[in-house]
């Protein structure tokens, strides 16, 4: 009997249909006469679940006892004895109670399907070992029942089961997934929207790739070369110049109308490691294409047509964009071109667009050749071997007669050493005195430089013509060498630039630091002055060289326009250097700029800031202040007239209303002065060990009786805060929670531990924030909607979320599911806490090579 089949249902949450799905699928396969039976499902009291249940035959369960309680699982022996062609078994990725037969149920699985029994199972994304970390980030919870990976991806069919978070969440709030009572914390928590959707992405990421795996699987199966065009993949051919800015842009436009489009660019470089591109241009287009979504390809080809087309269909590709190209129309005698020939052998399978540019006709011009920098001393000991050595071979060989053909190889070979050592012409130079030594001492007539014999004249040309063929290709194989090692050098320099500078993570002394250590230079400086007869200045320096006055006073300078120069000391740079320390001078000018006005959009930001705070500080005093005073000095003076006779309620009536407005005035006063605080950045708080449950209830104290729900857990952990700012952090949020609930409708503090942090939520059922205010009302002086002007200057949620950052923790909005406002403060736990400080103690460890 062979192997049974696995078939998974995978899902992206809780609650999207799987075990409804698992189920149906039963039904269908009992109506065609398939024996099948029920291992294991649970329907969690969904009643449409416990539904689709009737009709199907179940195995009897285990009973574990377990700690006092009895448990059942899923009996593998009762459903091997029973034999069925298929079982259905759910939650794949669950843990059995101790005892049990396999630890986990995904190994009891395997034991159905290595008995030749077919399972249909189901298992959701969260649940996949490789994607623990990445859900914890997303959730905030670590899933402790995992899968592994390998065991879905055998799977020989797997069926997503998708739903959208909306409907997901309706679902939820319907009582379709949850019971009632467990409803409104897992819309806060779990079953947020934002959590949905980024489960919702990593289920049809991780479906997509396995049904890209099974494609290409298939066609490697079947050796399909013929290319199918499942999505639009194209390639876009690079040759390193201006044009192919273009390419990528078009190639993208095209790969935007087709869904799932995907472009890939290609540059080809001859197998001799040497390539007529600019390094700096092809940095710039790979950063422009990974900008636009899509990935950069180095292929090593002679071939550039044959390179390019396999690559193409050896992606899959649909389309080839090309530029057309820009030999002139006299070159073409030498070919049609790479464009012609990949439009001509692309065959009915692939689209070839050739797109006109700029460039287009203008001609291609070539690398000039510059020698090899083989260092002095290598030229002269060529120039030695080549000049010397055959004058010492030729006395050498005058006491030993090899004959001719013997002596000629030799002299050959000490032309091919001063290739190697001097380059080409120290070479030359041997194969013409080695040449003449050949005539003199060994052609007859001897000692004389003429040549009796036709057949040694022959010879004798041939030795010359090898000779300098041959050092003309040692010396082509080191310039090459050169060159390659060079420009993989700038490569780097640039990719340097195009992935640090140009995303702004680099600053102007840490680039200066990078061209001092790249080029070995002493120091590098950027210099600066506002006009041409103003002093130099100095904007950014590195190293520990002497300081640079101005450009004429350094080793090297590169202008940056008119007024901005890169200056080095150290030595003198060759040319050659020059090109990639321009592209190092133009990125500092950038840096500066970009840090320039980075610095003054903080002070413009600073100042407007300050301008509408004082402006609202203004109208604060102007009128919310005024107006308890106003009522404070209306009641003293009522009290204090003598032509009225107050009755003893009249009095502790004005008397109340002397105190309302004292409290509100000291309430006003107190979050100004917070705010104050704030703005100034002198708040600095005493971090310590709390319980919630201990301070949120100190913060209830000013709120009218039974206006608020506690929900506060004695079992959560120890929080890392500073008492007194959580007290008046939540004293504000409950104060605005109350101030906009319906009358009769509590407001709930409820709090709860979520992986390394604690949350506490204040829910109301106001009126709500929509979305694009909910940031706006953490603002300093904002009164959202039509709050009276008596309801206060609009600090409260500013100082709660001012005091909040302070300790570390975070302050949001959200909705209430159903109406209203949460405030969601997060909090870090106690022993987070002092993790972090004993990490951030700890001395940093040496590791000696």
């Amino acid at each position: 009997m062979g192997r049974g089949k696995l078939r998974i249902y995978l899902g992206a949450a809780p609650g999207v249909g799987k075990t409804y799905a698992m189920l149906s699928e039963a039904h269908r396969r009992v109506e065609r006469g398939t024996d099948c039976v029920v291992g294991f499902v649970e329907h969690h009291g969904r009643p449409r679940t416990e539904v689709m249940l009737h009709g199907l035959e179940q195995v009897a369960r285990k009973e574990l006892e377990y700690r006092g309680a009895v448990f059942t699982e899923m009996d593998v022996d009762a459903v091997l004895g029973r034999g069925p062609q298929v079982a259905l078994v759910d939650e794949l990725a669950h843990t059995n109670i101790p005892g049990s037969r396999n630890a986990k149920r995904w190994q009891d699985v395997e034991e159905l399907l290595a008995a030749g029994i077919d399972v249909v199972s189901t298992v959701n994304i969260q649940h996949l070992e490789s994607l623990g970390d990445v859900v914890e980030s997303i959730t905030g919870v670590r899933q402790r029942e995992t899968v592994p990976d390998e065991m879905v991806r055998r799977a020989d069919q797997i069926e997503l089961v998708d739903m959208s978070p909306e409907a997901l969440r309706r679902r939820m709030a319907h009582g379709n997934i949850y019971q009632p009572d467990k409803v409104d914390a897992a819309l806060s928590n779990y079953f947020r929207p934002g959590n949905l959707t980024a489960l919702r992405e990593l289920a049809l990421l991780w479906v997509a790739d396995r049904v890209d795996e099974y494609l290409k699987q298939y066609r490697s199966e079947h050796r399909v070369s013929k290319i199918w065009g499942s999505r639009e993949r194209i390639v876009v051919g690079l040759t390193g110049g201006p044009e192919g800015r273009t390419l990528i842009r078009r190639a993208a436009r095209l790969a935007e109308k087709g869904a799932g489009g995907e472009v890939l660019a290609v540059y080809i470089a001859s197998s001799d490691g040497l390539t007529a591109a600019s390094p700096k241009e092809l940095a710039v287009q790979r950063t422009l294409v990974e900008d636009l979504g899509g990935t950069f390809h180095h292929v090593v080809g002679d071939d550039i047509p044959a390179a390019l087309l396999a690559f193409a269909r050896g992606a899959n590709a649909t389309q080839i964009v090309l530029g057309v190209s820009r030999r002139k129309s006299w070159q073409y005698v030498f070919g049609p071109g790479v464009g012609a020939t990949v439009a001509r052998d692309s065959g009915p399978d692939l689209d070839v667009h050739l797109i006109s540019h700029g460039q287009a006709g203008k001609g291609r011009g070539l690398p000039v050749a510059r020698g090899a920098r083989l260092g002095r001393s290598r030229i002269i000991a060529g120039w030695a071997v080549g000049v010397i050595l055959p004058a010492v071979l030729a006395v050498l060989l005058s006491s030993v007669h090899l004959g001719l053909a013997n002596d000629m190889l030799l002299f050959l070979a000490v032309t091919v050493a001063a290739a190697l050592l001097g380059g080409l012409l120290p070479a030359l130079a041997s194969a013409a005195v080695g040449s003449l030594l050949l005539n003199y001492f060994y052609t007859p007539p001897l000692h004389r430089f003429t040549i009796a014999d036709p057949k040694n004249i022959v010879a004798i040309v041939i030795f010359v013509g090898v000779g300098a063929s041959v050092a003309s290709v040692v010396d082509l194989a080191a310039r090459r060498t050169h060159q390659a090692s060079r420009l993989r050098a700038e490569s780097e320099i640039l990719s340097f630039l195009a992935g640090n500078v140009l995303r702004g993570e680099t600053g102007l002394e840490d680039l200066l630091e990078r061209v001092r250590e790249t080029f070995g230079m002493e120091s590098a400086a950027l210099l600066e002055r506002a006009s041409d007869h103003d002093p130099w200045t100095c904007a950014g320096r590195a190293g520990l060289g002497p300081a640079v006055g101005r450009p004429d006073d350094a080793d090297v300078d590169v202008p940056v326009g008119d007024h901005l120069a890169l200056a080095l000391t150290g030595r003198v740079l060759p040319a050659e250097d020059r090109r990639v320390l321009a592209a190092f001078a133009a990125q500092a000018a950038v840096v500066l700029d970009r840090t320039r006005l980075q610095e003054e959009a903080d002070r413009a930001r600073a100042l407007a800031e300050g301008n509408r705070i004082r402006t609202a500080l203004l109208a604060a005093v102007s009128h919310d202040l005024r107006t308890p005073l106003a009522g404070i000095k209306a009641s003293v003076s009522s009290l204090r007239s003598d032509d009225v006779a107050w009755s003893e309620e009249d009095q502790a009536e004005l008397l109340e209303g002397i105190e309302e407005g004292a409290d509100r005035l000291d309430h006003l006063v107190g979050n100004l002065l917070d705010m104050s605080r704030l703005q100034t950045g002198t708040v600095t708080p005493l971090i310590r060990e709390a319980d919630l449950d201990e301070v949120v209830p100190m913060a209830l104290v000013g709120v009218p009786e039974g206006s608020v729900g506690l929900d506060v857990p004695e079992t959560l952990p120890m929080v890392a805060v500073d008492p007194g700012l959580l007290e008046r952090a939540m004293a504000n949020l409950v104060e605005n929670a109350v101030k906009y609930s319906p009358q009769g409708k509590a407001v709930l503090v409820a709090a709860s531990a979520i992986a390394d942090r604690v949350e506490v939520r204040v829910v109301d059922r106001g009126p709500g924030v929509p979305d694009e205010a909910k940031e706006r009302i953490f603002e300093p002086f904002q009164r959202y909607g039509d709050a009276p002007r008596g309801a206060g200057v609009g600090l409260g949620l500013a100082v709660a979320r001012g005091f909040t950052e302070a300790m570390g923790g975070t302050l949001n909005a959200e909705d209430t599911p159903g109406g209203g406002l949460t405030m969601v403060l997060t909090l870090r736990a106690a022993a987070t806490h002092a993790r972090d400080l004993l990490h951030s103690a700890e001395p940093e460890r040496q590791t000696t090579w």
